[in-house]
């Protein structure tokens, strides 16, 4: 059995969604900091903030956890990368640490930032290696929060984590440079991965986690198609593979079944329909295991 530890914060609500999807959901009430999932691989989980989780998974407390890209580097700690979930706070994309200053500061790059300015962050240990690889001295602030609404009055700089920019905006500020991209990560313990009865029970919740993911991107499409149009369809369908294709007991039609993205589907089904296709279902997929 293995411990999991997931995320507080911004990223709870999205992993605690993925777990439930994948059938494994997490079970606590609102201020339970020691939920249970219902599964015989899983002995224990915690809910902590993710800048704590890769240390605690290198330490060994927890086999597994659920953390960002950025707090691995932050922390330094040395852990497994086990699967990239590539979701944030409001869904699937990647996040982005940058630079910024007050929107009437006459510097465009962060080469051009004065030396020892002010700088207010959350990640003190990547701030401090970027600015020494540029040579450029600076003040080092952490940052408990709210780091965009500290420049300019108390600071001059701001180094923050963002997905699209707008909240810094709003605030009067603008992204002169970028440090890093991150997105959210499954990490193991080093040695409880080369564990192999650990290993497994890890690699099965793993493959369930991806599954869910890969299922979002996808959905079924189902539909009844004459004889006379089974080739323009087949044409016109793409898929993971090839379509499942058959034979309607009785009358001159094919069933055909095919997996193809969300992002086409708007298009694709009225083209199915116009080049002949009849009853056409589109049905959710739960998982995808490749």
């Amino acid at each position: 059995m293995i411990n999991i530890a997931l995320p507080k914060g911004s990223l709870e609500e999205q992993t605690l969604l993925l777990f439930r999807e994948a059938d494994l959901e997490v079970k606590r009430s609102d201020r339970d900091y020691n939920p249970l999932i219902a599964d015989d691989r899983i002995a224990k989980v915690k809910i902590l903030r993710p800048q704590e989780i890769p240390r605690f998974v290198e330490m060994g407390y927890f086999d597994l956890g659920i953390s960002g890209l950025d707090w691995v580097k932050e922390s330094g700690a040395r852990v497994r990368e086990v699967a990239r979930l590539n979701y944030s706070k409001t869904g699937e994309g990647t996040v982005k640490i940058v630079v910024a200053v007050h929107r009437d500061e006459p510097i465009g790059d962060v080469k051009e930032i004065r030396p020892n300015s002010r700088v207010t962050t959350e990640y003190p240990e990547l701030t401090r290696e970027f600015f020494g690889r540029l040579g450029i001295p600076v003040q080092l602030f952490h940052s408990y929060g709210a780091s965009e609404a500290k420049v300019p009055d108390l600071m001059d700089v701001v180094v923050d984590l963002t997905e699209t920019g707008t909240t810094l905006r709003r605030n009067g500020l603008k992204i002169i440079g970028q440090i890093m991209e991150s997105y959210t990560m499954i990490i193991a313990n080093r040695e409880s991965f080369e564990d192999q009865a650990k290993r497994k029970a890890m690699e099965e919740i793993v493959t369930l986690l991806l599954g869910v993911m890969e299922a979002r991107r996808q959905v079924l499409l189902s539909m009844n198609v004459p004889t006379g149009a089974m080739e323009k369809i087949i044409a016109t369908l793409p898929a993971l593979k090839k379509p499942t294709v058959s034979r309607l007991h009785g009358i001159e039609y094919y069933s055909v079944q095919t997996v193809v993205h969300k992002r086409d589907v708007n298009t694709l089904i009225p083209n199915l329909k116009a080049a002949g296709a009849e009853d056409i279902l589109e049905i959710p997929i739960t998982k995808i295991v490749r």
